[in-house]
């Protein structure tokens, strides 16, 4: 990798496909105590939502955010996407959030990975998600009225697991262009982390040449956001990407924060996006996620957008179960 550009500090957001923004909306604020942060609308087809959710204000590196595509196909995961996503958790709260979910009444096993107790679910789509025992929460921002104690509460993201029918090519893109490092192996998963390491800064690659090969459907990831610090980083990054021979699209102003788009070897949408502005230029933080967002560029339509979206109901931590 060329020295002229810094490394990624690590994951930005993760965007999924979701059927149904309520059940989503209850599935992430009630059972994970993830705070609702931003309700708008997806930039390419803004007929339909973009919801985020996160800490307290969308810090970087703890938005899952979901694109309202009720009409796309069923679930169809496979190779060429993220196949698992994991939040981190502190490493004693395992077994909290395990008595949650049963609580709950939400599917869950305990495993292990590279030696951190976790839990596997599934999400209100299907997806498969991770709570992970393995945390830093020197960036994280507690949500104080969430339906989780902080002691317990998800600090963002640990990782994103993707499945590719052919690792070399993408281990080469990650390594020698993005500066990833292969760190550990186990089987036929590969982890790599990428700037200090350690939880938010981790890709784990596993090969599946058998398939599936997935499909952009309800209940799978749309693409994994990767951070930068700003725009000269970014055009850094795009200039670099350009050269190992990616397609990248021209920088995209996302109005939260600025995109870069391009497909890794193996399929799997990556985007590189600034870590500003933030969900906070058009709410305050006490604020967020109670109004529909839009950037200014699509103001003139918000009477219609009023009319055509359903109407999202957030939990109030009042109803969810304070502990």
């Amino acid at each position: 990798m060329g020295s002229s550009v810094a490394s990624i500090p690590g994951i930005h957001h993760v965007t999924c496909i979701t059927g149904d923004v309520q059940k989503c909306v209850d599935f992430y604020v009630s059972v994970l105590g993830l705070r609702f942060i931003k309700k708008s609308i997806n930039q390419d087809l803004p007929d339909t939502y973009h919801i985020y959710f996160g800490d307290y204000v969308g810090t970087p590196g703890t938005a899952m955010t979901f694109f309202g595509w009720p009409t796309w196909p069923r679930q169809r995961a496979g190779s060429g996407q993220v196949t698992t996503v994991s939040f981190q958790v502190p490493g004693d709260s395992v077994a909290f959030w395990s008595q949650r979910l049963k609580r709950l009444g939400i599917d869950h096993q305990r495993l292990t990975r590279f030696g951190a107790d976790a839990l596997g679910l599934r999400d209100a789509d299907g997806i498969q998600l991770e709570l992970v025992g393995d945390a830093s929460d020197e960036r994280w921002v507690p949500w104080p009225d969430g339906p989780v104690d902080r002691q317990h509460a998800i600090r963002g993201f640990h990782s994103v697991a993707l499945t590719v029918a052919e690792a070399a090519a993408t281990v080469d893109l990650l390594t020698t262009t993005m500066g990833f490092r292969q760190v550990i192996r186990d089987g036929k998963r590969l982890r790599f982390e990428t700037g200090p390491g350690g939880p938010h800064a981790i890709l784990d690659l596993i090969e599946s040449p058998e398939g599936p090969a997935g499909e952009e459907s309800i209940g799978t990831v749309h693409h994994v956001a990767w951070r930068t610090p700003d725009a000269a980083a970014q055009g850094a990054w795009r200039d670099t990407l350009l050269k190992a021979g990616r397609n990248v699209t021209p920088v995209i102003d996302r109005w939260y924060f600025k995109s870069i788009y391009y497909r890794e070897p193996g399929g799997v949408l990556f985007e590189i996006a600034t870590d500003g502005p933030g969900f906070t230029v058009d709410e305050t933080p006490e604020k967020l996620g109670t109004t529909l967002s839009l950037p200014p560029w699509f103001q003139v339509r918000r009477d219609r957008l009023d009319q055509v979206l359903p109407r999202i109901v957030v939990p109030t931590t009042a109803t969810t179960g304070a502990h």
